[in-house]
């Protein structure tokens, strides 16, 4: 029901219509018998309406206006352009939802399919009385656990995140200081797995989730205070965010630092930071990845394989990445046919983990790689609407903290298999074989996916019920 319109004293209460007027001032609009015989009446001699003549533009001036109006019409693509990637935010709630959740599963199901390619031979290779489906087995169980607990987080109430975001902060901390104990495992010079048994798992994978939420519920709260250079960096840049990460530094693990950073960065800028503190702190990071790069052997030998500097003298130190430009251009455009990769049989290293993306451009081809590509490109755009269309700052936060570690992540990992970047050592989400990884990232979704259920003038604070959209009856 609208409300009632409030009309002036003898109006009618619409907009008067703007009419033409004559040359008297007053509206000349013939009605009833004059109308028609208006309307009948021919022309008469001398008093026809003077031909408008227009005259186009010559010269710089015409070029000019071309130039103006090609520049207008760009600058209306790229509003239509940026007006359909934050979407209606009265309409697109479930269309978010459904595109995240689309698009994480279908990169999870293309990523069980090619880590049952890319390892069925390595496998058997290692163990000849091993299956060739024994980690496909393993991936498909933490897919299944992964998927039930995205599910299960995806119909948490907001309130409950922020009560979660400390205790999980602290258990992400405590994992990673139980890397440095005798239960953490060394893998290729880094260590940043731990064991018990026969169970292993990367406690780092938790750390990013945990922050993502942490972070934004501590500077939610300190929204008005974020101007103040102390309230703007703690807790969340010191202690809280480099404890973190000089965890990950303890056990040599560079890749896994950077994406930590990346949600550190993500959270900072949209919790309102000023942007000169980023200057700062950028160019301290610089120094510092610059120093640990110098002081690590391995790192320089990878830096140097980058740049192909030592191919010739060290050919171990680019076989890797060589293997990987050979599978991918093998594929062509429509690949050698799924489960057909030669490279696969040994000739690439990780081929299952971190180079499982040269595998799966070999055998699907550029467009099977074009495919992977998109559904990532749907998942941000649909993760970039829920944060746009919220007005809670700790959903904002927290949405752009899990976008930054999931799109930043697979960005870096194609980077490196593609020679744009050197080799860190950072799996592809969802694809590269990895139980406790493809879980934790499964969970981060799940938490987005809670945010895009609920209206965008939901609180997450607690006391107040968040509205869902969930349809009433007799409404359409």
């Amino acid at each position: 029901m609208e409300p009632p319109t409030t009309r002036p004293p003898g109006g009618t209460g619409r907009k008067p219509r703007i009419r033409r007027t004559g040359s008297s001032g007053g509206t000349s609009r013939p009605t009833g018998q004059d109308a028609s015989t208006a309307r009948q009446r021919p022309a008469q001699p001398g008093m026809e309406r003077p031909a408008v003549v227009s005259r186009a533009p010559s010269g710089k001036g015409a070029a000019g206006g071309r130039a103006a109006q090609r520049s207008g019409d760009g600058e209306r693509s790229i509003s239509r352009f940026w007006r359909w990637i934050e979407g209606d935010p009265d309409k697109d709630g479930r269309t978010g939802y459904y595109l995240i959740l689309g698009s994480t599963l279908a990169l999870t199901v293309i990523g069980l399919m090619m880590v049952l390619s890319s390892s069925s031979v390595e496998a058997i290779s290692k163990n000849p009385d091993a299956s060739s489906y024994d980690q496909v087995i393993k991936q498909g169980t933490w897919a299944v656990v992964g998927v039930v607990m995205m599910l299960v987080i995806s119909r948490f109430s907001l309130p409950t995140f922020k009560k979660l975001a400390w205790p999980a902060f602290f258990i992400g901390a405590f994992l990673l200081l139980l890397v440095l104990t005798p239960l953490g495992v060394e893998i290729y010079g880094n260590r940043n797995w731990i064991q018990i048994g026969s169970f292993t798992a990367q406690p780092s994978e938790a750390a990013k989730l945990a922050l993502a939420v942490w972070s934004a519920s501590v500077l939610s709260k300190k929204a008005k205070l974020i101007g103040e250079t102390g309230h703007a960096l703690i807790p969340v840049l010191f202690p809280g965010g480099l404890l973190l990460i000089g965890l990950v530094m303890l056990g040599r693990d560079l890749g896994t630092a950077i994406v930590i950073g990346l949600v550190l960065v993500a959270a900072l800028f949209l919790g309102g930071v000023r942007l000169k503190l980023f200057a700062v702190a950028g160019v301290i990071g610089a120094i510092g990845a610059i120093l640990m790069v110098l002081v690590s052997g391995n790192r320089m030998t990878r830096i140097y394989a980058w740049l192909g500097l030592n191919c010739d003298t060290d050919p171990a130190a680019c076989y890797q990445s060589t293997q990987g430009l050979y599978a991918l251009a093998s594929g062509g455009w429509w690949g050698v046919g799924l489960g057909q990769s030669r490279q696969k049989w040994n000739y690439i290293p990780e081929a299952s983990n971190d180079f499982i993306f040269t595998i799966l451009g070999e055998e699907l081809g550029l467009l099977g790689t074009i495919v992977v590509l998109l559904l990532f490109a749907i998942l941000a755009v649909a993760m970039y609407r829920v944060a746009a269309r919220h007005q809670d700052n700790f959903v904002r936060i927290a949405t752009g903290g899990i976008m930054a570690w999931l799109i930043g992540q697979a960005f870096l990992n194609i980077g490196m298999v593609t020679g744009l970047l050197p080799v860190i050592g950072v799996p592809l989400p969802f694809i590269s074989s990895g139980g406790s990884a493809l879980m934790l990232a499964l969970m981060g979704v799940g938490v987005v996916l809670c945010f895009a259920r609920h209206r965008p003038d939901a609180s997450s604070e607690p006391g107040r019920t968040p509205a869902t959209h969930t349809p009433r009856k007799g409404t359409r």
